[in-house]
């Protein structure tokens, strides 16, 4: 079954062109041209990717991804902009989104993007260490098929910890992907949920004093 995208683009000719060439490279394609129909899409269909312009009446496509967020909806977005100020890519990322493609888009480009993050999530959904099952999508861990009991930002670490691949993940980064930004992050909240992942992993994370921590497994 061919990957199904739903594409929000509010210039129509443009909207027309992309569907034209991802149809030709074998995607199912939904389209709107607004946040609101395109909200009403996603409750008829189940998307593997969002691929969101962020200018948009009524609402931005970094609007309309929150609004996802909070329900639940965890498909992977694309968004296509044309902004290139830090602040505007880092409320893109807080609001959910996974990449973004800058206008004028190179197609080829675009493709690249789009099944880098589809290969990803068909490659990282669930994760096996030892005897427990990560579900990256769900934010949930398992073992023998029963749900381990730990907080959300403890899994949010955990899946932080293991696509940094060994490399150390420092502290600040660790702020910065678990806490929005007008959200108040410390060392302390940190330090608890480590702990919490420890009793899991007992043998699996390095604390690098001063500089953050290293999760020996990938």
């Amino acid at each position: 079954m061919s990957p199904r995208i739903l594409l929000l683009e509010d210039d129509q000719l443009f909207n027309e062109t992309l569907q034209d060439f991802l149809e030709e490279e074998g995607y199912a394609l939904s389209f709107a041209l607004d946040p609101y129909s395109a909200l009403e899409l996603t409750y008829k269909y189940k998307f593997d990717l969002y691929l969101f312009d962020v200018n948009l009446p009524y609402e931005s496509g970094f609007e309309l991804l929150k609004k996802l967020r909070d329900s639940g909806d965890t498909t992977p977005t694309i968004f296509i902009t044309s902004r290139d100020d830090k602040l505007s890519l880092k409320e893109g990322f807080i609001s959910g989104g996974d990449d973004y493609i800058k206008k004028p888009i190179d197609l080829d480009e675009l493709i690249l993007r789009i099944e880098a993050i589809l290969r990803r999530l068909s490659r990282r959904k669930k994760v096996l260490i030892g005897d427990y099952i990560i579900d990256t999508i769900e934010k949930q861990i398992y073992k023998d098929d029963k749900k381990i009991e730990t907080s959300k930002k403890a899994i949010e670490l955990l899946i932080l910890f293991i696509s940094s691949n060994r490399e150390v993940v420092s502290i600040n980064e660790i702020k910065d992907a678990l806490w929005a930004t007008e959200q108040e992050a410390s060392d302390g909240s940190i330090r608890v949920y480590v702990t919490q992942l420890k009793k899991i992993f007992p043998d699996y994370i390095e604390n690098i004093r001063g500089v953050g921590y290293r999760f020996l497994y990938s």
